[in-house]
């Protein structure tokens, strides 16, 4: 598999938006740690590609010195397309200045924690019932996953400076 990745573009609408629905139920979804529901097919982001199929998204948004990825969703499982995602996005923090990149994922997601931290993202913050607030702006989040009750938010950075 050769996956190339470039940036979303305005024609790209309608796939990251199937993309997005088909992981998050919609292109709205909570940036989490912020509390807020934001539209992540109107952010910037990255498409990957592999022979002319998407094989993923991801979107990001800057916050001053950080830019935090928002989603990140591999359609093609190990095989480097999150990496390869991963890699865009920090390759344009890097080229804007920015000093380090934020992602937050919730208590249940193991496998994402697994992800972020092979890639180098350090645990920094434990946000304790985050997603019960969560819920209040989004009432369709899950209240488990795989037998895990979904309560907390985890907050990951990889410095890049």
């Amino acid at each position: 598999m050769t996956v190339f990745v470039r940036p979303i573009e305005k024609g790209d609408l309608p796939v990251v938006t199937r993309v997005l629905t088909g992981s998050w139920g919609g292109s709205t979804v909570m940036a989490l740690g912020r509390g807020e529901l934001v539209d992540a097919a109107a952010l910037p982001g990255f498409l990957a590609e592999d022979e002319g199929q998407v094989a993923g998204v991801v979107t990001y948004a800057d916050r001053g010195d950080t830019v935090e990825i928002i989603t990140i969703d591999a359609l093609v499982q190990g095989r480097g397309v999150g990496v390869a995602l991963l890699d865009a996005v920090r390759e344009a923090a890097s080229a804007r200045g920015a000093a380090r990149l934020s992602v937050t994922t919730t208590n249940d997601n193991t496998r994402a924690l697994r992800f972020y931290q092979r890639y180098g993202f350090d645990l920094v913050a434990l946000h304790r019932n985050a997603v019960e607030r969560a819920r209040a702006l989004k009432p369709g989040i899950p209240a488990e996953a795989g037998g895990i009750p979904i309560r907390h938010e985890l907050e990951l950075e990889l410095a890049l400076r």
